[in-house]
């Protein structure tokens, strides 16, 4: 097992290699202020960051990542583009875990550029794939854009959206509340009893950092929530079919692929049925479905004015299923294609 002293050394080398990059070393403060993790990250980072609070400063956390202070710090003084390197102790709390260190030793490099934003995370990649060669890992990528928009597309709450955007990187609490919003978890106790009060009830004594009125505002925010729809069960089957995906980019590509596909014909017979029969695309506004609808009592004097639209529609679908299994062919194995 790694020594303490090879732990740093390793870092140390790690870093001065990220500085012949061009990286300017930053160390931001082991002791960060908690306004701004709590912002960030919800309350739910007290159970993983050491807490302390200063008669002048207020509330302080022991240093749980230095991207956030890195960040902060480029955002107050720095210029773009701009590439930072740091190492130095982190501190989680382990509540589950006795096998897992509560301090250990962070390096990172950062770049800042939002003038070519791919350039600059192809460069991360392969700094840090070079750092790690020869070590047990492999490197893993993937886009949590397409998460944040996903999250953003739910019919839900404003706060609920934050709430899961703040834990999109923690894949079990992100989980653990998008079950809860949709009504398959049950409340905790404790919050069902608070929220089974008619008004909040703050008999004892104020002993913490919060005030009153902190207390009575999340109160507040627990009981609008309590009143949100649930996200529907359709909803949340679609987000944890794209959590699953999880494969080389090909291979992730294909399930996409094929279900866009399934989903667009879907949507064009949808579309034009509820046409066909009065309840979709209105006149003056054209659709095929409504055309085969208003050509329907002209077949016996002429076949082609219902069947040209009908004809079109076939056409869009198979169509739409052909360019989808070329695609498939060209970039899987999945249709019997190229590997």
């Amino acid at each position: 097992m790694a020594t303490r002293s090879d732990i740093l050394a390793k870092a140390a080398s790690l870093r001065a290699l990220f500085e012949a990059q061009g990286a300017a070393v930053v160390e931001p403060p082991i002791l960060q202020p908690a306004e701004t993790l709590l912002d960030l990250y919800g309350e739910d980072i007290r159970a993983r960051a050491y807490v302390t609070s200063d008669a002048m400063r207020g509330e302080q956390m022991l240093r749980p990542d230095y991207t956030l202070p890195v960040v902060q710090m480029h955002m107050a003084h720095g210029a773009e583009p701009a590439r930072y390197t740091y190492s130095g102790e982190v501190f989680r709390r382990q509540e589950h875990d006795p096998n897992r260190a509560n301090e250990y030793i962070q390096v990172g490099f950062e770049v800042f550029d939002r003038a070519d934003p791919a350039a600059a995370d192809a460069e991360v990649f392969a700094l840090i794939a070079e750092a790690m060669q020869g070590l047990p890992v492999r490197p893993v990528t993937g886009d949590i854009g397409v998460l944040m928009a996903a999250v953003q597309g739910l019919d839900t709450s404003p706060a609920r959206k934050q709430a899961l955007m703040r834990h999109i990187w923690r894949p079990r609490r992100f989980r653990a509340l998008l079950d809860r919003y949709a009504g398959r978890s049950p409340v905790p106790a404790g919050r069902k009893a608070l929220l089974a009060k008619a008004e909040a009830e703050i008999s004892a004594p104020m002993v913490g950092l919060r005030s009153q009125a902190e207390i009575e505002a999340r109160v507040a925010a627990l009981r609008e929530d309590a009143k949100t729809a649930p996200i529907s069960a359709q909803q949340v089957d679609l987000f944890e079919a794209l959590l699953e995906v999880k494969e080389t980019l090909p291979n992730a590509l294909s399930p996409l692929i094929a279900e866009m596909g399934l989903r667009f014909i879907f949507a064009v017979l949808f579309v034009s049925t509820l046409s066909f029969l009065g309840l979709g695309v209105q006149p003056p506004q054209a659709d095929w479905g409504g055309i085969v609808k208003e050509n329907k009592e002209g077949i016996n004097y002429g076949i082609q004015a219902a069947l040209y639209p009908a004809y079109a529609i076939a056409t869009l679908c198979i169509s739409i299923n052909l360019v989808a299994d070329w695609i498939l062919n060209r970039t899987t194995s999945l249709k019997g294609g190229r590997g």
